[in-house]
């Protein structure tokens, strides 16, 4: 009885266990699963970079000089001796004016000097033999006065004659007219057998120097503004004794081979438009820029040695169109950061405000990352366009992948290059 009394108390001890077990596992009472490991993500470290700062401008070319040549004295054209649309040079004969009347006036001013010459000797004579007679009180002293004063008034008249001569000369000179600068010469306003005038300054032709040529600009106060706070505060470096270089692009859209420099800046500013003219000047050798045409004007304004850079695979905007990024903090721990970009530079964002050097930003696996949430930052993997400013390879990005998921990674090389 004993032996089968403890065999029953053994049974229930067994059943009640498995009893138990049973409505555990009724309950849903499960063991704790394992975390899901942080998602992995390429982060880009944030380093100042060497940024050349860019101004793009609409422009309009004008001719380094234009000379609108007219008629200086009134005539008949005789014969025109150029081609329209040629070179030429500067003194070169253009038109002919009919000069007879021109050499009529040279000649009579000629015998009008002349014979003020000979009415001069004259009076030098009598007033001679009047200096003689006046001291041995042959003549009065009033008729040796009169003497002085008619040799004066004929020595007068001498030169009134050569100055009537030397103004016949000057416009019998200008029944050739001549090219008064080197250039490329336009349309012909006047043909053979025309009658021009001096006093309406009849437009014959005009001429244009070519090369170089001036191609000016206009810039918004604001952005002038701008630039000159940016090289007060030291973020931009002028270019200091060189003059800033110009680029353009032809209407076309192909870029003029032909680099060119800042002239000068206007001093004051449009009140209608709000803006200020920019001028530079290009070489212009085989004759493609021709005043009046389009261009589009990049000015090479300086250099900004603090510029922040992020590659544009990892910027995004919100519903506002705000810049955002996604920068792991050195928990590992994502945070959403808006920020202030000011244009491109390659591939690359270049960001205002909104980031500090050394900070890491997600670039690869922004769709895994979400702000709070924990990863594993690892050396983002970016084409050679857009894993350094100048292009290069980011292989040193990937030699620093270890400093990358502890910490702040280390900067590459190609990250602080200010070059395209």
């Amino acid at each position: 009885m004993r032996v089968e009394w403890s065999s029953l108390r053994l049974i229930s001890a067994a059943s009640l266990a498995a009893g138990s077990a049973f409505i555990l596992a009724a309950c849903g009472q499960k063991p704790a699963p394992a975390a899901p490991p942080a998602p992995e993500v390429g982060v880009y470290t944030v380093q100042p970079t060497a940024v050349p700062v860019v101004s793009e401008l609409p422009g309009r070319t004008s001719a380094f000089l234009v000379a609108q040549v007219r008629a200086r004295v009134d005539g008949i054209v005789l014969s025109r001796e150029f081609t329209e649309g040629a070179d030429v040079k500067a003194g070169q004969r253009l038109y002919k004016i009919d000069p007879a009347p021109y050499i009529a006036a040279r000649n009579n001013a000629k015998a009008t000097l002349a014979r003020a010459q000979a009415n001069l000797a004259t009076q030098n004579a009598q007033v001679a033999r009047f200096k003689v007679l006046v001291e041995g009180n042959a003549v009065s002293k009033q008729d040796y006065d009169n003497a002085i004063a008619a040799q004066g008034q004929a020595a007068a008249d001498v030169e009134a004659g050569k100055a009537q001569l030397d103004t016949a000369t000057i416009n019998l000179g200008y029944t050739d007219v001549t090219a008064p600068v080197s250039g490329r010469i336009g349309l012909s306003q006047v043909t053979p057998g025309a009658y021009v005038q001096a006093g309406a300054a009849t437009l014959m032709t005009t001429v244009q120097q070519l090369d170089p040529v001036y191609v000016d600009m206009a810039q918004s106060s604001v952005d002038g503004l701008k630039l000159r706070r940016q090289i007060d505060e030291g973020r931009l470096q002028a270019s200091g004794a060189n003059a800033a270089k110009v680029a353009l692009t032809l209407e076309d859209g192909r870029a003029y081979p032909e680099t060119g420099k800042l002239q000068f800046s206007d001093v004051s500013v449009d009140a209608g438009t709000g803006s200020i003219t920019v001028r530079a000047i290009f070489p212009n050798k085989k004759r493609v820029l021709l005043p009046g045409m389009y261009v589009r004007a990049s000015i090479d304004e300086g250099v900004n040695d603090k510029a922040l850079v992020v590659p544009q695979i990892g910027v995004t905007h919100d519903a506002k169109g705000q810049p955002t990024v996604l920068v792991v903090g050195d928990d590992n721990k994502v945070a959403l950061r808006p920020v202030t970009t000011s244009g491109t530079y390659g591939s690359n964002w270049v960001v205002e405000s909104g980031l500090k050097p050394g900070e890491r930003v997600v670039v690869n696996g922004v769709d895994k990352a979400k702000p709070g949430m924990a990863v594993k930052p690892v050396a983002a993997a970016l084409p050679a366009s857009a894993g350094s400013v100048d292009g290069a390879a980011t292989s040193a990005d990937a030699a620093n992948a270890s400093n990358a998921v502890g910490g702040v990674q280390a900067p590459a090389a190609s990250q602080s290059s200010g070059s395209k």
